[in-house]
């Protein structure tokens, strides 16, 4: 582990074919990047490099720009840990997100404090415009709030700082077959975890996930619930070693899901009952969630991240 000298921190924003967010979040970031010394690496995942033109035009040599072609979220994060070289930390976020004040500082100071494997820190939701009440009421997009110092077993990479070194030493990277599907970040800080790695909270290091009114409705929420059921499902069965163990975690999920399912039931009749659209959505997404964990239990793989056919030049050619 590293005990002398400067701490060489890499701030890694992923970005597919988001140049309006891109623009907001890269000078954010960038910025409290700037205020400790540490620089600022964009991972551009679009086969047609689209963000390489805007990243080099900011003429900072605080920034890095990589392109990496490989479709999925796993291979560009895999593209970062790569890409370091030396550093001692890499922070993950994404490029919708901004940073609130001080939450680098509080990364590191975190990291400083208890020199764990991974620091994870808070995310917030903020929408694009007036949203209508039931999102607030039924609370889907609020996430988990902890204690500073908080032992975790599983995070995203939203607002993720890792101690490279001990990354290294537990040999653990994301697995590619989760890249298009997600799921790839919760296997990831499992593994980490297992292999002896400790994960702590951070409440102080605050980002804000800006949240686009095509995502404050039912159909995404549905969408989500069952994909996120399914990856957590997918996620445990890798990172559970022997034949065994994993015949135990899938008849867990296969049971959970089942319960999740139940209770959402209930939830969608007592909804019926009492008019609450609310509690409906509640109960479908408990529902969803559950087919999710079901599907992933037996192998299902649910793709909420997929990208479109290349056309073909046959396709091009074609008449209209």
């Amino acid at each position: 582990m590293r005990t002398v000298g400067p701490v060489r921190t890499v701030v890694a924003m992923l970005t597919y074919r988001r140049p309006d967010d891109l623009a907001v979040a890269a000078p954010a970031f960038l910025a409290q990047a700037a205020e400790v010394g540490a620089s600022l690496l964009v991972v551009d995942n679009d086969p047609d490099a689209s963000a390489r033109v805007w990243v080099q035009g900011l003429d900072d040599d605080a920034v890095r720009y990589v392109h990496e072609p490989r479709p999925g979220i796993a291979a560009g994060r895999n593209r970062a840990l790569a890409e370091v070289g030396d550093a001692d930390l890499l922070v993950f976020v994404d490029d919708d997100e901004t940073p609130e004040p001080g939450w680098l500082r509080a990364l590191l100071a975190e990291h400083e404090r208890s020199r764990p494997a991974a620091v994870v820190g808070a995310v917030v939701s903020e929408f694009a415009g007036q949203v209508e009440p039931w999102v607030s009421e039924g609370r889907f997009f609020e996430r988990r709030r902890l204690p500073t110092g908080t032992p975790v077993d599983v995070a995203a990479t939203n607002n993720l700082l890792l101690d490279l070194a001990q990354v290294r030493a537990l040999e653990v990277t994301f697995d590619e077959r989760f890249g298009l599907s997600g799921g790839s970040d919760t296997l990831f800080t499992r593994t980490l975890a297992r292999r002896g790695g400790r994960l702590v909270w951070c409440d102080e290091a605050v980002v804000v996930d800006h949240v686009p009114a095509d995502r404050a409705t039912p159909r995404w929420i549905l969408a989500r619930a069952r994909r996120s059921g399914n990856s957590a499902a997918r996620a445990e069965v890798a990172a559970t070693p022997g034949r065994l163990g994993r015949v135990v975690v899938r008849a867990r999920f296969l049971a959970r899901g089942g319960v999740r399912m139940i209770g959402g039931g209930v939830r969608i009749a007592r909804g019926a009952l009492t008019g609450s659209q609310v509690a409906r959505l509640v109960g479908r997404r408990n529902v969803q969630r559950g087919v999710g964990m079901l599907g992933g239990a037996f192998g299902h793989v649910v793709v909420e991240y997929g990208r479109p056919a290349p056309v073909s030049r046959e396709a091009d050619a074609a008449p209209q």
